[in-house]
């Protein structure tokens, strides 16, 4: 069966989104070069960011057909995060709205990549 825990982005400059993730994340990158960089999480999860413009085979989708999500304890936790990211400049896309996988808003990277904040609805949980 295959797993995956390795997400790479395509970013039209590394150098500027390492410096937005190393600050999302609070983390430095374990790998860094002009061209791409790589951050390691202690669940073995791996997020590259890759040049587009050295990619092979050459990339020619655009940012915004996926999402990174990251699930949140409460409502509360969405709310702040979601205020936080505005207040650092990013483009918030969807305000805090209850869908029926939980509470959850979305804003932007600087290359159009989606970034979700959620808390899970209750009965959305996985059982134990």
């Amino acid at each position: 069966m295959f797993v995956p825990q390795f997400t790479l982005l395509y970013v039209a400059n590394p150098a500027c989104s390492v410096l937005f993730y190393r600050e999302l994340f609070g983390r430095e990158p374990v790998e860094e070069s002009p061209t791409f960089a790589m951050f390691v999480f202690e669940s073995g999860a791996k997020l590259a960011l890759w040049s587009r413009a050295t990619v092979e085979p050459a990339v020619t989708q655009s940012a915004g057909a996926m999402e990174l999500a990251f699930p949140l304890p409460d409502e509360a936790s969405v709310d702040s995060g979601l205020a936080e990211w505005q207040a650092r400049g990013l483009t918030i896309i969807q305000q805090p709205t209850l869908m029926e996988f939980g509470y959850t808003g979305m804003a932007l990277d600087p290359d159009g990549h989606r970034l979700r904040l959620y808390c899970p609805a209750p009965d959305s949980l996985p059982s134990q």
